[in-house]
């Protein structure tokens, strides 16, 4: 008689106290709320050509494909046992992490691509178009997943100094993006001014507002995430805590996927109607006939 013993994942808590079930049904919450945010704006960018057209929505919908996949990663990582990082505990081999360092590159290209756009317009208009900012966006998931693949592939002592090296990049590029951030804060300050009024100078007042508000909140969202992640693997030391689920430091970080495609939908109204016209006004006129049916099954 052949017998499988199948090892069922046991779940982030134990439901003795209604606290327990509160985080749980708060997670389950939190997890399709960000996929139905995320992946709505995705959707709407992509059956959308004039956005298509335009480079900033192409790195709105790479990062909002990645917000979806983080969404789909927290009914995992929060709703069962599991603890990412060092020490990891029914890990994904930094699969689900990786996301952040997408999300980072995407952020950081997309903030150079609006500094050139609006300083230097020629040049941008010259070399800079659709299939660059396509290739910039490809790139960002090559190489974060390319370099995650070959820390697996080599021998650990590679692995650590790939590691070391992934921190000290890490460190440079937030540096980097606060530098860009205030940057991009005073051309919107002063260099927007100049330029007459016009439906050009709102497309770049926009741009600029989205871009600095979205990486602001990435930063405030993932700061202390990141920042006890490069501590501690300085120190050596580690806060003992049961799970993910009720880790506070990544409770925050993950918030930022619902945040930062809400903060798309907030700041750009071209956005919110290329949404409602591709998504969400199909599913509610998907409702209406069914609830017309069904009056009309009950007058009969």
């Amino acid at each position: 008689m052949l017998s499988i013993n199948i090892t069922l994942l046991p779940l982030c808590v134990d439901f003795d106290s209604p606290g327990d079930y509160f985080l749980f049904i708060f997670h389950i919450l939190a997890g399709v709320s960000t996929v139905l945010v995320a992946s709505s704006v995705a959707c709407g960018i992509i059956n959308t050509h004039a956005l298509l057209r335009q480079n900033r929505f192409i790195f709105m919908l790479n990062t909002s494909i990645c917000d979806t996949m983080t969404g789909c990663g927290i009914f995992y990582q929060f709703l069962f046992d599991v603890k990412l990082g060092f020490p990891s505990r029914n890990g994904t081999y930094y699969i689900l992490p990786s996301l952040l360092g997408v999300n980072i590159m995407t952020f950081l290209f997309a903030q150079f691509d609006r500094y050139v756009a609006v300083c230097h317009p020629f040049v941008y208009g010259r070399f800079v178009n659709t299939s660059v900012i396509i290739c910039v966006n490809v790139y960002s998931w090559v190489h974060v997943y390319g370099q995650l693949l070959v820390q697996h592939m080599v021998p650990l002592s590679k692995a650590i100094e790939i590691a070391t090296y992934s921190r000290i990049s890490l460190m440079l590029i937030i540096f980097t993006k606060i530098t860009m951030t205030i940057k991009l804060l005073i051309v919107a300050r002063f260099q927007l001014l100049r330029e007459p009024p016009g439906p050009e100078r709102d497309s770049k007042k926009e741009s600029l507002l989205i871009i600095v508000v979205v990486v602001v909140f990435f930063l405030l969202l993932w700061g202390p995430s990141m920042l006890y992640t490069i501590l501690s693997s300085l120190t050596g030391k580690f806060f003992v805590i049961k799970n993910d689920a009720v880790n506070p430091m990544k409770l925050l970080s993950r918030s930022n996927a619902l945040c930062t495609p809400s903060l798309y939908l907030w700041a750009s109204p071209s956005l919110r109607r290329a949404v409602w016209k591709t998504v969400w006004s199909k599913i509610c006129c998907c409702k209406r006939p069914n609830r017309l049916v069904g009056l009309q099954a009950r007058l009969l």
